[in-house]
């Protein structure tokens, strides 16, 4: 495996080997993409600061681990040291129920977010500085595919959202949060509160063909949007079964779950019952 030194070889800073998880290499640039590299380092910045100036934000990660240790982001590292960085894990526990806000690019997501009732801000003309404020404000992780804004030491909690397509940014955000689902209750457009509504009361709202047809309504309780089982029912049934699908969280069989207890580093800031905190 090539390896790559980064800042010059006679300036006297010390070297640091890191390796990455296979989850974290689309971060990193394409010579680096075998999971390893050898970096540079004056051994005054932070851990935190040679992983994010690889590429790879540090709310995408786990563990880190310096030469088998457990180590915070802000450990300075000393020379010669390897470094493992670990994925976020998934699901990644949150203090409670996911509540998201998307950046401006991903009105989509939003929209199949809302669908299966899961609390979901969005605005299309939000500057970076406004989303970060809101997403700390609000306590919402802020969903996004720009690299710089999860980097900002500001934000409370973001998240990077795979894929190009919405369906499976979809599948990522469900399987990386597991939110609890309840399709059909919120508006696609406002992400307010929907409550069943007699007809008689949204009749004058309706096209004659509707009002022929159709007889259940839910209504917006912010916007006051009106919402029936149309034509399109059945492709948003298949996009609530698999958005289920993805927000159930695969469990391991059991002995592998002890494995993986045993051999999976926790969180940084957390220690397994029954061991002692290092002195």
């Amino acid at each position: 495996m090539l390896e790559h030194v980064r800042g010059n070889d006679d300036d006297g800073t010390g070297r640091l080997r890191l390796r990455f998880d296979p989850a974290l290499r689309l971060f990193l640039a394409a010579r680096d993409r075998g999971g390893q590299c050898v970096v540079a380092h004056d051994g005054t910045s932070s851990l935190g600061h040679v992983v994010q100036s690889l590429g790879v934000p540090l709310t995408e990660v786990g563990a880190l681990t310096a030469d088998g240790r457990e180590v915070g982001a802000g450990h300075r590292p000393r020379d010669g040291e390897t470094i493992r960085v670990t994925a976020v894990p998934r699901p990644q526990p949150l203090p409670g129920p996911p509540r998201f806000l998307l950046d401006v690019h991903l009105g989509a997501l939003a929209r199949r977010l809302r669908l299966v009732g899961v609390d979901t801000a969005y605005h299309n003309d939000r500057a970076d500085d406004a989303l970060v404020a809101q997403a700390n404000a609000e306590r919402r992780v802020l969903l996004t595919q720009d690299r710089g804004l999860l980097r900002r030491r500001a934000l409370w909690c973001g998240a990077y959202v795979r894929g190009a397509r919405a369906d499976e940014q979809l599948t990522d955000v469900l399987t990386r949060f597991a939110p609890p689902l309840a399709p059909w209750t919120r508006c696609t457009a406002c992400n307010g509160e929907l409550a069943p509504v007699a007809k008689a009361e949204v009749d004058h709202l309706l096209r004659p063909g509707t009002r022929r047809t159709y007889q259940a309504f839910t209504r917006c309780r912010r916007c006051g949007r009106v919402y029936w089982p149309g034509a399109h029912h059945d492709r948003l049934e298949a996009v609530v079964a698999a958005a289920r699908r993805a927000a159930t969280p695969r469990r391991p069989p059991p002995a592998q779950r002890i494995s993986a207890a045993a051999d999976t580093p926790p969180l940084p800031g957390h220690r397994r019952p029954g061991r002692r905190p290092p002195r």
